[in-house]
């Protein structure tokens, strides 16, 4: 594959209810060509979440809105602090999904109509593809594809619940996900069964830090099962079932369960991803995804890894968040590496990161 040598690229990420926007430079080192270097120039992020607060959860057709307001003012505001000008972008990266469609066609529509102004290449990326790989934008020595590889991904968001084998950048292999609910959402609907705020994930772990993580025992779906699905439903119901029976005591009641389900769900990531470690025998393990930044997890999660002689990797609470950053980072690659994609690109709101073709 050709290398592309210097790239300056805008990332644009809308695939849910955040507007994120980015700028990193990518070059290869001049001692080592195997080796890239990036400069994160800027990242920036509008968040929603005042606006869905109220109603529990995203809207898609007011997240589309919302879109459309912060674009061209947080661009404008990313291009500024960067210090270049917009004639010198090289490339665009995108999502292209999967997320909501109303969401990723006006961040595609943006995308389009800026690089069309600019004569300069837009190029597709896939959300997920995103959260794998943001596990080396912090990587302070360069990005060494052969070193980086292969890695297993314990992908926790509102949306998702996979762990995939990364193979190589572009390969990628699914070993296992949620058969109904993405972790997220058992964060989120316990939240608000608490009467606390949305997303759930930060108001759970914050009264969770006062409550007895053993108080209750709720149930472990599959963990039983030598596979590495996951099922959130059933753990769902049993945590809606006590806060019905308690409902009437004090508020401590509400501390211990959101301790008891944050417990929980850390033994069931911990059990499934014990098991892809063994099956796979691949001793390197990336964290990402939002519920990612959660505390209780990754500390449950870096003791397992140490017991498995296992390197883990998780990146900073906002680069595991939806983000701009992540999206330049993979549209950079592929720039870098010429990877080929189709001139007219179309959303996909369900697409499969073992499909990355767009």
């Amino acid at each position: 594959i050709s290398v592309n040598e210097k790239i300056t690229i805008l990332g644009v990420e809308t695939s849910c209810d955040d507007t994120g926007i980015a700028v990193l430079n990518l070059r290869p080192c001049e001692n080592n060509p195997k080796k890239i270097n990036l400069t994160v120039l800027s990242n920036k992020l509008a968040s929603q979440t005042d606006i869905h607060n109220e109603y529990g959860g995203v809207v898609p057709e007011l997240a589309s809105r919302e879109h459309l307001r912060a674009l061209l003012p947080l661009t404008e505001e990313a291009i500024r602090e960067s210090k270049i000008d917009l004639p010198n972008l090289s490339h665009i990266a995108v999502t292209a999904g999967p997320g909501l469609k109303g969401s990723l066609l006006t961040g595609l529509n943006f995308s389009s109509g800026l690089a069309a102004a600019l004569n300069i290449p837009i190029i597709p990326v896939n959300h997920l593809e995103g959260h794998v790989m943001a596990a080396f934008i912090d990587t302070q020595l360069g990005f060494e594809p052969t070193k980086a590889f292969p890695f297993l991904t314990l992908l926790i968001s509102g949306g998702h619940t996979q762990i995939i084998l990364a193979e190589e950048f572009g390969r990628y292999t699914l070993l296992g996900e949620t058969l109904d609910d993405a972790v997220g959402e058992a964060f989120d609907k316990t939240s608000k069964l608490l009467g606390l705020g949305y997303p759930g994930g930060p108001e759970i772990e914050r009264i969770a830090k006062a409550g007895n993580p053993h108080k209750f025992n709720f149930p472990k779906p599959l963990t039983d099962k030598k596979n590495l699905n996951f099922s959130f439903s059933g753990l769902k119901t049993a945590v809606s079932r006590e806060i019905e029976k308690n409902r009437q005591g004090n508020n401590e009641w509400q501390s211990d369960i959101a301790a008891s389900l944050q417990d929980t769900i850390a033994n069931i990531l911990c059990i499934k991803m014990k098991l892809a470690i063994e099956l796979t025998n691949v001793k390197k393990v990336v964290v990402s995804g939002g519920v990612a930044a959660n505390h209780k997890i990754r500390k449950s999660l870096s003791e397992l890894c140490k017991s498995q002689n296992a390197a883990l990797i998780v990146p900073r609470p906002e680069i595991c968040a939806d983000n701009g950053l992540m999206i330049a980072w993979v549209g950079a690659l592929k720039a870098h590496y010429n990877y080929p994609f189709d001139e007219v690109i179309k959303v996909s709101p369900r697409w499969n990161l073992t499909d990355l073709h767009c």
